[in-house]
């Protein structure tokens, strides 16, 4: 690519095009996974979506690779590339909230953060993800799952619109009325479709919540996990909560002896009325003894982010995930096996439930087609030290192969590995072949492949 073709985009963008040489390019070339390390011809500040239609021309074009970012927290840094173009979206971060209609409207870059402040300021809220610092295009794209999604479904399930640029450079709106075979993809396809400059979602009243962790020893993990499988299966659907296996980080909370050391937890989210809360999560305080906890009521975002401080960017990541039905005994056992290898403070192991409302979805009614699961596990790789790579990956993998016996064939679009390619058939189901047809009619020659991909050809592995 040489300097002409830069300039010639730089004329039609109104955002900041960093090439290589500039002061800015380091920085504008990092994702969040320090084990990706990529250096792309241009990145492309996006300020509008006119600018997303003038990289899109570009990429396709030129020939080039075209990564799309949003928040930037695809574990397998599909948000950059070698020698190609990256559209950022970081800059559109828009959230306009209508009260009225309980809808908003987010721009494709912007995060749970920023939905969640503008939703909470009139008292609504849609299933966001864990992680505050999280996208809300990637994590809708891939489904959506959060505290809310037993009570509300999924991020995709409570996506009313979306405006997309297509591969050919056109502007579409994506819903039920129109464009709708784009509109079902993209609930669960990931962005094998397009570039989404905006996504409309529907709202739900709710302003506090009354959650947080629980910690029990190691000892009493198979107790604690047996409990919680009774417990969730029986419970509202208001009540969204997961069985975690954590490293104490040092917190005040928590006694100051025990920092450094392993724990099943429970975290747990009550988004009914609050002084119900204590109550909702009494099945969880009656598992075991609780050697540490910090719940009580709090505002959803700051719910939806107290896991934020655990995930700077900067670290390694490599993740593994898997759909089940059930949580057996012997699935039970492969964790308690595994989780006391987790390399790091920031590695964790979370067991979602995706019960509820999220199977109350016809498993073809989006592309998300795992309706009957119940839980959504996974095994998430983070640590500081490149040079634990080798050995930290090793754990990730042998942990997936002890559980994946006891699971289903595929899994959570948005927790899968780089290396998780030849799973793509698995991960859709019955859904497969018609995510192809989609994505041969807007996107035949795979400009978006940079991701999970979906091939135009329908062939599943790399």
């Amino acid at each position: 690519m040489g300097n002409p073709s830069i300039d010639r985009l730089r004329e039609r963008v109104r955002g900041p095009v960093v090439t290589p040489g500039s002061d800015a390019y380091d920085r504008a070339r990092t994702v969040r996974n320090a084990m990706i390390d990529k250096r792309p011809a241009a990145v492309v500040h996006c300020a509008d979506t006119g600018d997303v239609r003038a990289v899109v021309d570009f990429a396709r074009d030129t020939g080039v690779d075209l990564a799309v970012r949003g928040g930037g927290h695809s574990v397998p840094g599909f948000g950059t590339c070698d020698g190609g173009v990256v559209a950022d979206l970081s800059a559109m971060r828009t959230v306009r909230v209508d009260p009225a209609a309980r809808t908003a409207l987010a721009e494709g870059g912007a995060t749970w953060g920023d939905f969640d402040a503008a939703t909470h300021a009139f008292g609504l809220a849609t299933t966001g993800g864990i992680i505050s610092t999280t996208g809300v295009g990637g994590l809708t794209l891939g489904g959506g799952i959060g505290y809310l999604s037993r009570g509300l479904g999924l991020s995709c399930d409570n996506l009313v619109s979306a405006d997309v640029v297509t591969a050919d450079g056109d502007l579409v709106v994506a819903s039920g009325k129109e464009h709708d075979d784009l509109f079902w993809a993209l609930r669960g396809g990931g962005g094998n479709f397009g570039v989404v400059t905006s996504f409309r979602f529907r709202l739900a009243p709710l302003t506090d919540v009354y959650g947080g962790l629980m910690l029990y020893e190691p000892d009493d993990a198979v107790t604690v996990l047996r409990a919680y499988r009774e417990a969730i299966s029986a419970a509202p659907d208001r009540l969204g909560a997961f069985p975690a296996f954590q490293i104490a980080p040092p917190l005040p909370f928590i006694p100051e002896d025990r920092h450094g050391d392993l724990f099943i937890a429970v975290v747990a989210c009550w988004a009914g009325p609050p002084e119900e809360g204590e109550r909702a999560l009494r099945p969880f305080r009656d598992a075991a003894p609780v050697v540490a906890e910090h719940v009580g009521p709090m505002p959803y975002p700051a719910m939806n982010s107290l896991f934020d401080a655990l995930t700077p960017p900067g670290l390694q990541h490599y993740w593994k995930a898997a759909f089940a039905t059930e949580l057996t005994d012997e699935a039970i056992a492969a964790h308690v096996a595994h989780a006391p290898g987790l390399p790091a403070v920031n590695s964790t192991v979370h067991i979602y439930p995706i019960d509820g409302a999220c199977h109350r979805v016809a498993p073809d009614a989006t592309a998300f087609a795992y309706r009957d699961a119940s839980f959504a596990a996974v095994i998430a790789g983070m640590w500081p030290d490149a040079t634990a790579n080798e050995a930290n990956v090793a754990w990730v993998r042998d942990y997936f192969d002890a559980i994946a016996p006891h699971s289903q064939e595929g899994g959570y679009v948005n927790f899968m590995a780089g290396d998780d390619q030849s799973r793509i058939r698995a991960n859709y189901r019955g859904n497969y072949d018609r995510l192809v047809e989609v994505k041969r009619a807007y996107d035949p020659g795979n400009l978006f492949h940079l991701n999970q991909n979906i091939r135009p050809e329908g062939v599943s592995h790399p």
